[in-house]
């Protein structure tokens, strides 16, 4: 909360217009170029993770596929996550999110300009939904990101197991799947913390569908994990 208020506190002149902004974007979602939005929700990112004392860190950039169509697929350390991908990746993308969420004051506009889908982790069937939605999406060229460990770790740069179902999406697609290793983001809101601090996004060669298309989904989320752990171990 502390790095939060600093960061509007920093950027206070600013404040009221960028609101306006996310507002009047957020209520026409959809009907804008998915670049635009992307466009404002990085420069606010930027300014306010600046204001926070926040320095981003990307690495393996050249990894992200050229073609729109592909699924992120980052280990989850806590709130700060999605605004450590919005300044570090210069393609847009979509997120999945949970339901609990959908409604908060401020991550709503976001989530509505990053035309997100919000995921009843109780409601199997609405699940199930859900991720028919980002398949087709994905098959007609939308970027999404997808935390398979299903919560934030809380437990700094160790991993939590990676569900198998959270892949099907990806894998129904035929898309490639990019794993993404994130070192030190919940120093950012998941501390009472306001020091400076340096978040590492590091992203992984993609796994193609050819190299994955016999495999099952729990061993691809074994993959996936494996290959995050093996790089947050040599930093």
């Amino acid at each position: 909360m502390k790095r939060i208020i600093l960061m509007v506190l920093y950027n206070l002149p600013f404040v009221p217009y960028w609101w306006w902004q996310l507002c009047h974007y957020a209520k026409k979602a959809g009907t804008y170029p998915e670049e635009k939005g992307y466009h404002l929700l990085k420069k606010i990112t930027i300014h306010a993770n600046r204001g926070g004392r926040i320095k981003i860190e990307a690495h393996g950039l050249e990894n992200i596929p050229e073609k729109n169509g592909f699924v992120f697929y980052p280990n989850h350390q806590g709130l700060f996550d999605v605004l450590a991908f919005i300044e570090s990746s210069p393609k847009p993308f979509s997120v999945v999110m949970k339901k609990e969420v959908e409604n908060t004051v401020l991550l709503k506009q976001v989530f509505q300009i990053m035309r997100a889908k919000a995921l009843d982790r109780s409601d199997i069937k609405h699940g199930m939904r859900v991720m028919a939605e980002v398949t087709k999406e994905v098959k007609e060229g939308r970027n999404y990101l997808i935390f398979a460990e299903g919560t934030r770790s809380r437990n700094g740069n160790h991993l939590l197991d990676f569900k198998g179902g959270s892949f099907k999406a990806a894998m129904k697609a035929k898309c490639p799947i990019v794993p993404v290793a994130i070192v030190d983001s919940y120093q950012a809101f998941d501390t009472n913390s306001i020091a400076p601090v340096t978040v590492q996004v590091h992203y992984l060669p993609p796994i193609l569908y050819e190299e994955y298309q016999n495999l099952k989904s729990t061993e691809v989320a074994e993959i996936v994990k494996k290959r995050i752990e093996e790089t947050i171990e040599k930093i």
